[in-house]
């Protein structure tokens, strides 16, 4: 699997460094690259991601939107207005490095959940799952994604329309989402995913302070990782069991063929203006699950269930593409009264 042996060699190269917010200084160059540079004989010269630039602003209360305008039209006052702060900030930070690069900067509380404990305690779990198949896994710059069906626990929707159940566990290292293991109902006829908001497991990246001298660089491989967090991904693995059972998907089945009898009685175009806007859709995804919509030619809370996962698979943001599969789960889990300005509109 392509992405053990990814996990297997970022395991071996990435490193944390956990330090006084004035051991580091921030460089622009001149085409906009920025680095991060660590005085210390475990630190070094660090490429800053695009995510870290957004946390390193943040961190130091610099609006991001300035932050980039200098960075491009004014190099020279953004590393002086990122270092005044950097000196004078009395915070450690957990600076996180992967391949040369600085990709994710974070308070010393943050606590690691490492992508490859969780792949090692819960891939084995996974396979021991009758016919097991794993729909999708990828490692993306902020999440880890872990998507399987379980083929024999099936329930019919309608003739013809088969969901089977799955689970998906998302993890990021990076300050990009919390750990989470959640159902996941899988539609054969068009091979659309739907995770459920109800969450088996969450769990925030938040731990006790890492170090507490200020002239001190801790840094953090493995070993140390591994030790730290085996307990609880222990606890990772019988919620994986837990999540995939009959009785569980049996119910989560039946929520969503409930939408089914749900008529959109208003102007279908508006329906998905509404859903547009409170789901954060740019106009171009609106666009696209109102071409599903029309095309499924079900006007129903299922058929606009549908339209959204279904337009997922047009998404090439992977990230993305999920958040569409986590809209149609909450659509799932509306309530009659959350329904009403959608199907009205």
């Amino acid at each position: 699997m392509q992405l053990a042996e990814e996990l297997e060699r970022q395991r071996t190269t990435k490193k944390d460094l956990v330090l006084h917010s004035s051991m580091m200084r921030h460089e622009t160059g001149e085409g906009g690259d920025t680095r991060l540079i660590v005085d210390h004989v475990e630190g070094g010269q660090f490429a800053v991601t695009e995510l870290a630039r957004r946390q390193l602003a943040g961190k130091l209360n610099i609006p991001y939107a300035y932050f980039e305008r200098m960075r491009v039209e004014q190099p020279g006052l953004l590393d002086s207005n990122v270092n005044t702060w950097l000196q004078t900030d009395d915070s450690r930070r957990m600076l996180r490095t992967l391949d040369g690069q600085a990709r994710a900067v974070l308070s010393d509380r943050y606590r690691r959940l490492d992508n490859y404990d969780l792949a090692s305690a819960v891939i084995p779990i996974l396979k021991t799952l009758t016919d097991l198949r794993f729909e999708s896994v990828e490692l993306t710059a902020t999440r880890m994604y872990l998507k399987a069906v379980v083929p024999v626990l099936a329930y019919t929707m309608t003739p013809g329309d088969v969901v089977q159940a799955g689970i998906v566990i998302t993890n990021s290292e990076v300050g990009h989402g919390t750990l989470s293991v959640q159902p996941l109902l899988y539609r054969l006829v068009c091979s659309n995913g739907l995770i459920l908001p109800d969450r088996a497991l969450r769990k925030t990246h938040i731990g006790r302070a890492l170090g507490s001298e200020d002239n001190q660089v801790q840094v953090y491989q493995d070993d140390t990782l591994r030790a730290d967090d085996r307990a609880f991904f222990l606890k990772v693995r019988d919620v994986v069991q837990a999540t995939v059972t009959e009785t569980a998907f049996q119910e989560a089945a039946r929520k969503m063929q409930r939408t089914m009898g749900i008529p959109l009685t208003g102007d279908p175009v508006r329906s998905v203006e509404v859903l547009a806007d409170r789901y954060d859709l740019s106009e171009g995804e609106q666009t696209g699950v109102l071409r599903h919509l029309i095309q499924g030619g079900d006007l129903s809370g299922y058929g606009l269930v549908n339209a959204v996962t279904h337009f997922s698979q047009e998404v090439e943001d992977y990230d993305r593409a999920t958040d569409f599969e986590e809209i149609g789960g909450k659509l799932v889990e509306l309530t009659s009264k959350e329904w009403d300005g959608l199907l009205t509109a």
